[in-house]
This record gives structure tokens, sequence and C-alpha cells, in this order.
């Protein structure tokens, strides 16, 4: 990869974000179809209602996979940046900065952290708007 960026730093898995759910979503609407044809049919319409079933499933399974692992990697970035503010000032990160800052300070080099984590908290700055401003970036190569 080459150097992150505020432009790259964002990840993005093809075959994740764009095929399976694209496959998920199409098996959905096939499934559901066949559920509709197969109203009338008595022999057909278990299978036709299961195989829905397990695309719902599927699709729920898609999300929380994703958004477990989120959460547990923000559980993890937020106790680092606690750690590294901790170890620059002697003092924990501000209580006002809600895990959304915290996630967008851990792009900002140990220059600059503990000045953008006091703006952040002064002016309750977005994420967005946090990694903005930092100006040397130090790049998160182990994101989910």
């Amino acid at each position: 990869m080459s150097e992150q960026t505020y432009a790259n730093h964002r990840r993005i898995v093809p075959m994740f974000h764009g095929v399976l759910f694209f496959a998920l979503v199409l098996t959905l609407i096939g499934s559901l179809v066949n559920v509709y044809e197969s109203l009338g049919d008595h022999e057909r319409i278990y299978s036709a209602s299961l195989i829905a079933m397990l695309t719902i499933c599927a699709l729920m399974l898609f999300f929380f996979c994703r958004i477990f692992a989120l959460k547990a990697q923000d559980r993890a970035i937020r106790a680092e940046e606690n750690l590294r503010h901790f170890a620059l000032t002697g003092k924990l990160l501000d209580p006002r900065l809600d895990i959304r800052q915290i996630i967008a300070l851990r792009f900002a080099s140990d220059a600059e952290f503990v000045a953008l984590a006091r703006q952040a908290a002064d002016e309750n700055l977005a994420s967005d708007a946090i990694k903005r401003a930092v100006k040397s970036w130090r790049p998160d190569t182990y994101r989910v």
C-alpha cells in the first residue's frame, strides 16, 4: 500500500464490500421471488421460505460480523490512544471526547496529538474535521 493519507485511509475490501454483499442481495431477491411463486404450492412453500430465512440470516451475519469486529477495534483504539496520551502528558484523554473523535485522533502524529485532542474536546470537533486537521499523518495499517 502507498503512503496512507486522509484521501486513502478508508479500507474497502472489494470481495467483501462489493461481491459478497451484491451476491447476498441477489440471493435475497431470488429467494423472495421463490417464496412469492410458491404461495399456492404447499409442497414448495416450506423450502422456499426456509431459503429466504437462511438468506436473511446470512445478510444479518454479514452486517454483524463487520459491526462486532469494528466495535472490538474501537475499544482497542480507545485504550491505545488513552495510553499514548498518558505517556505524552501523564493524564488520560479528556472524557468529553467520544469514541469517533478518539478514533480520528489515532492518525495524528505524537507532535500534534495532544494539542489536537485538546482542541477536539474544547471545540467538539467532528471526526472528519479532526482527520482533516492532521498535518503529519500517522498511518493505521492494522485496521479491520
